[in-house]
């Protein structure tokens, strides 16, 4: 997604600035499928258990077109290997698929990618232009799905392919769940002081650097309202109480499907209490101390999220 900063100007978030269609409404037939298959110049990205093939430093990810040649390597015989193939959708006036070698050994699926080696997407997106992340993430995230939807969550029987990659059946009869890709949604959110000095909240999680304080997250419960999560997230975590939310953007997060939905939320109070559990530290910080702890670390956050953006966003609106 595009989120404006606080001069106005447009911010594409990694993974999102898709440009793709994703030709939701042609999918479902099967012959259209494989014609766009067949066609020439149709190209399919190589994956194995979440991680693109790529060649050279930097990284670039394999991403193999149709030639009607056929070999010992390349993109049929990386089609036949394919565990699972996915549509989706045409970029360039060409179809796009996600093909799936995880069942071989890596050395193997690169080798027939033509690749190097096998790489997260999340260690080069800095090099991808956002349409390239967004696409591999698309293709992560739908492969990742095949593979840990393979048995029916209602009666336990084997799931098969449908729609392009986009749906998976139950083969139980008496059942027939259809199952579709799902995402798991997120809010994460800068906590801010309304009065002065201007202060935000930040939190050192489990597992985080001795200086490696973030923005709080947590995902949405049944029956709650985004705002409703940011506040009863930053009460849990931190015992602070918050009142107004508000939005500022999102950004899909396909590791492994989750929707981040970022906010600024005001507090209503100051004292803070970590959980101890989920947080193990969590302490205000003014703009000076948020671009000390920054020039330390080398960086504020990981680079690729949202949270980056939330605090660099809120450190550009003091002058």
């Amino acid at each position: 997604m595009s989120s404006p900063d606080a001069r106005g100007r447009e911010t594409v978030l990694a993974y999102s600035g898709g440009t793709i269609d994703r030709a939701s409404n042609q999918r479902t037939d099967p012959a259209f499928l494989a014609a766009t298959l067949a066609a020439p110049g149709s190209r399919v990205i190589p994956m194995w258990r979440d991680r693109c093939i790529v060649s050279g430093d930097p990284a670039v990810p394999v991403i193999l077109t149709a030639s009607g040649a056929s070999g010992a390597s390349g993109f049929g015989a990386v089609l036949e290997a394919a565990a699972e193939t996915v549509f989706l959708g045409f970029g360039e006036g060409a179809g796009l698929f996600a093909a799936d070698l995880s069942p071989l050994e890596e050395s193997r699926a690169v080798e027939l990618a033509g690749g190097e080696r096998a790489l997260d997407v999340r260690a080069f997106v800095s090099a991808l232009r956002p349409p390239e992340a967004a696409l591999l993430g698309y293709a992560r995230g739908m492969l990742y799905w095949h593979r840990h939807q393979q048995y029916c969550g209602t009666c336990g029987s084997s799931t098969t392919s449908g729609h392009g990659g986009h749906l998976r059946s139950c083969q139980n009869p008496d059942c027939a769940r259809q199952h579709f890709p799902r995402v798991e949604p997120a809010v994460i959110m800068l906590v801010e002081r309304g009065d002065a000095p201007r202060r935000c909240l930040l939190a050192r999680h489990q597992g985080s650097a001795p200086d490696g304080f973030s923005t709080l997250a947590g995902f949405v419960g049944v029956s709650e309202s985004l705002e409703d999560a940011v506040r009863r997230e930053v009460a849990e975590e931190t015992g602070v109480l918050v009142g107004t939310v508000t939005y500022l953007g999102s950004q899909g997060w396909p590791f492994p499907s989750g929707l981040m939905v970022g906010f600024r939320a005001t507090a209503l109070t100051e004292a803070v209490t970590p959980d101890g559990d989920e947080v193990l530290e969590a302490r205000w910080f003014t703009p000076a101390q948020l671009r000390e702890l920054a020039t330390a670390r080398g960086r504020i956050g990981r680079e690729d999220s949202i949270g980056h953006y939330l605090m660099r966003s809120w450190l550009a609106e003091t002058s």
